[in-house]
């Protein structure tokens, strides 16, 4: 419910649960909910979340999907043994639906045990939840809150920096509990405002802040369900054991985060790759240890824009471990050398706000590269992918749509995927995770498309319904200057706007 740690630090488990030793026979045909179950019931016990009500928060999360697969597998390319995790049929066309969908689920069941069991006299319990979006998860949170009682939301937006469809979703929600806030900057300058507005105790506790970014672990723990749920569907497709490279088209660092923590927990995986556009801050860290930004061109505007980012949140967390590991001795004592890794990962995150950068040891980068692996696509790189890719045809490779993001995954896979079968030494089955429909980014798509023929492009028959019906709709947003004051005040001027307050 708190999302961020007091001392303006992340909350991970204190342990890393292990799976069965028989879960692939055990879990062999499991829906996704009944895997989300299992995958959930591992870090939430009964005596948090009772088992009949955990199975029931589930059902009803993924019951908003548009398949029964919530994450169905694609095979892109049949003789590079490429598939595509499609992980954009929930309700806002995107990844970010797998977890938000839970999660506002899980605020309500806090929520509302919490006013059941309060004293009489005692206030009703309220929540404001305030995030951060570079475009999707945004409405993604919106959708999973919109309307609740006692829950006020409020999300950020760097102004001009997402795409009109991804505005238009945010900003056409009429519910009186939802508030979003053009903010004046990039999306650093949005979470950095998150950021520092939940590092402020007094109001945090006033105003009962909750984080809806990947800030917040539960976030990432439902990720966790989609790695899982890729390898045993290809197992029922035939494969023995697959070895699997899954590549993340990466901004915050959350979503290849989740395969982190599934590799932890035992799903055999090869490699993670991170695949970033031409905001290449995390590519560069796995090619030299250095994490840098560049101070003289700042983030940079793409035509992928969820991955415009050079903070990347997640990454503290896998630093912490590398740290715990690698970076501060080698005491016997696990709690010292946990305390030490956060003290050290504190010192990075400072380095990283006053220098701009900060630095790994050589062993702690390769133990990084042992499991993950990067590349970069430029942007008139992935022009030239999503065409490639709509234009192919035949049934090697059948023609295909993709989003902008998914385009810079499927880039990077091409470029190291015998440099990561040489480093197995074996085939690799390539699991690209698309994150977004194509409607989402329908103007890079359209302008990729542009004179192509054969298949015929429509983009009226690309947008969902869903998506084509809001484009003309009203819309209602608020407007902050880059400041942590301005955005408190609406915060605080608008945080009970689902009772009618007068000027909401």
């Amino acid at each position: 419910m708190q999302g961020l740690a007091p001392d303006g630090g992340l909350f991970i488990p204190e342990s890393i649960p292990q799976i069965p030793s028989d879960w692939q026979d055990k879990w062999a045909d499991h829906s996704f909910e009944q895997l989300a179950y299992e995958i959930i019931s591992l870090y939430v016990g009964d005596d948090e979340i009772p088992a009949d009500d955990l199975r029931d928060i589930i059902e009803r999360s993924y019951a908003t999907f548009d398949t029964r697969d919530v994450t169905p597998l694609v095979k892109l390319d049949e003789e590079t043994d490429t598939w595509v995790l499609e992980l954009f049929h929930g309700p806002t066309f995107a990844f970010k639906d797998v977890a938000l969908q839970f999660l506002g689920n899980l605020f309500k069941y806090f929520l509302d045990r919490r006013n059941v069991q309060r004293k009489a006299g005692e206030p009703e319990h309220r929540l404001s939840v305030l995030g951060a979006t570079s475009g999707d998860t945004g409405s993604a949170a919106i959708y999973g809150l919109r309307g609740k009682s006692a829950i006020s939301v409020f999300m950020l937006f760097p102004k001009g920096r997402v795409s009109p469809i991804q505005e238009a979703q945010m900003t056409t929600i009429t519910d009186k509990n939802v508030h979003t806030i053009a903010v004046d900057g990039t999306f650093d300058d949005c979470q950095a405002i998150v950021k520092e507005l939940f590092g402020r105790e007094e109001f945090r506790k006033a105003n009962n802040l909750c984080a809806v970014n990947s800030i917040n672990w539960a976030r990432i723990m439902a990720q966790i369900i989609y790695y899982f749920h890729t390898y045993l569907v290809l197992t029922r497709a035939g494969y023995r054991s697959p070895r699997l490279a899954f590549v993340v088209p990466t901004g915050n660092f959350g979503d290849v985060l989740a395969g982190f923590y599934a590799h932890e927990m035992g799903l055999p995986v090869s490699k993670l790759v991170v695949a970033t556009n031409s905001n290449d801050i995390l590519d560069r860290f796995f090619r030299t240890g250095r994490y840098e930004k560049n101070e003289d061109e700042g983030v940079l505007a793409t035509t992928s824009p969820a991955m415009d980012i050079l903070v990347s949140s997640n990454f503290e967390r896998l630093m912490w471990y590398i740290a715990r590991d690698y970076e501060v001795g080698d005491s016997a004592e696990v709690e010292a050398r946990e305390d030490a890794a956060g003290q050290h990962v504190r010192q990075l995150m400072d380095d990283l706000k006053t220098r701009g950068k900060f630095s790994v040891s050589e062993a702690g980068l390769a133990a990084a590269t042992r499991l993950f692996a990067s590349g970069t696509c430029r942007d008139a790189t992935t022009i030239k992918t999503i065409r490639k890719y709509y234009h192919a045809g035949g049934s090697r490779r059948p023609s295909y749509l993709l989003d902008p993001h998914t385009a810079v995954g499927i880039y990077v896979a091409e470029t190291i995927r015998d440099k990561l079968a040489a480093e197995i030494d074996a085939p690799v089955t390539t699991v690209c995770l698309s994150t977004a429909h194509p409607a989402k980014f329908i103007e890079t798509v359209s302008h990729a498309l542009e004179g192509i023929s054969s298949p015929p492009f429509d983009e009226t028959k690309v947008l969902p319904p869903a998506l084509a019906e809001i484009i003309d709709e009203p819309r209602r947003c608020l407007t902050s200057a880059n400041s942590a004051d301005s955005v408190a005040d609406l915060v605080v001027k608008y945080s009970r706007c689902d009772d009618q307050q007068q000027g909401c």
